[in-house]
C-alpha cells in the first residue's frame, strides 16, 4: 500500500488565520499544514480517510484521477467538511461514491450536506452511498479495515487498521480493548496536538506513551497544531523511530 499524508493538520489548519507565532510565520513546508487526511493507495483502489474543509485542495495537489471509497472517523467539520467535492468523483465514476461511517455520523452528513439526500435533488450535488460502520471490519476499495474505537473527549471516534498501519486521529484515549487491535502494528499514525495537554487530543507525551505501548517499527505524528512547535525543532527531539508527519509525506507500507 502507498499512504499519502494529504494533511497533517488540526482543525484550523496551520497556519492560523491571523496568527504571526513562529510556527505560522515559518518558510519551511513542513510547517504548512492542511487539514488531517490520508490517502491509501494499492492495486485494487484507492480510499481517502476523512474529507475535510481542503479536500479539494488536497484532491488537485496530488492529481487524483481514482477514489473508489471514503471512510470517516467521526463527524466533526473538519473530517467531513470537503464532501460536497466527491461529486467530482461521480463524474468520473459515474456512480455514487462509497462512504464509511457510524451510524451517528450519517446522521451528521445528512444534516450538513441535506441537498445530496433530498427526494428532489437540484443537479449536480454529491451522490453518495452511505455504508454502516458497525464495529466489525468491512472492506473499502479492496481494503479490509479493522475499526479501532477510541475517546475523543466524551465522543466515540473510530481509529482504523489495515494491514500493518494503524491510523488514529482526534483521540485523548486509547481503550484497553483496542491496544489489543494495534497488536504487530509495523506503521502507527497517531495524533499529538501540541505540547501542553489538551482535553480531547493526546499531547506529545501522551501520544509517545500510547507508541511506546504500541511498540511499531515505525511512528508519525499527525493532527499537528502550531502549538507543537517547528516542524524542524521537534523532529530533533523526538525518540528513535518517532517522526512528525508533514503534508504530501508517502509511505510505503504491507498489505499482509
Amino acid at each position: 500500500m502507498k499512504i499519502t499524508f494529504l494533511g497533517t493538520g488540526t482543525s484550523n489548519g496551520v497556519p492560523v488565520i491571523g496568527c504571526q507565532c513562529e510556527v505560522c510565520s515559518s518558510w519551511d513546508y513542513r510547517d504548512k499544514r492542511l487539514r488531517s487526511s490520508v490517502m491509501i493507495e494499492h492495486e485494487g483502489g484507492t480510499v481517502v480517510i476523512d474529507a475535510g474543509p481542503d479536500f479539494r485542495q488536497q484532491m488537485l495537489r496530488v492529481e487524483a484521477t481514482r477514489l473508489d471509497a471514503v471512510v470517516i472517523t467521526h463527524g466533526h467539520k473538519d473530517h467531513i467538511g470537503g464532501m460536497d467535492d466527491l461529486r467530482a468523483f461521480n463524474y468520473l465514476n459515474r456512480a455514487p461514491m462509497t462512504v464509511w461511517s457510524a451510524e451517528e455520523v450519517q446522521t451528521d452528513i445528512r444534516r450538513d450536506f441535506f441537498y445530496a439526500f433530498s427526494d428532489a435533488k437540484y443537479p449536480g450535488v454529491p451522490d453518495m452511498n452511505l455504508m454502516t460502520i458497525h464495529g466489525e471490519p468491512f472492506v473499502a476499495g479492496g481494503l479490509t479495515f479493522i475499526p479501532i474505537p477510541v475517546m475523543h473527549h466524551l465522543l466515540p471516534v473510530f481509529g482504523f487498521r489495515v494491514g500493518k498501519m494503524a491510523y488514529i486521529t482526534d483521540c485523548n484515549f486509547i481503550p484497553e480493548s483496542s491496544f489489543s487491535l494495534l497488536e504487530g502494528v509495523e506503521v502507527f499514525i497517531v495524533n499529538a496536538l501540541r505540547i501542553k495537554p489538551h482535553v480531547s487530543h493526546f499531547g506529545l507525551d501522551q501520544a509517545l506513551e500510547a507508541i511506546a505501548r504500541v511498540a511499531p517499527r515505525e511512528a508519525w505524528l499527525t493532527h499537528i497544531s502550531h502549538g507543537l512547535g517547528v516542524h524542524a525543532d521537534v523532529a530533533l527531539t523526538l525518540p528513535n523511530g518517532v517522526q512528525l508527519a508533514w503534508d504530501g509525506l508517502t509511505l510505503d507500507v504491507s498489505q499482509e
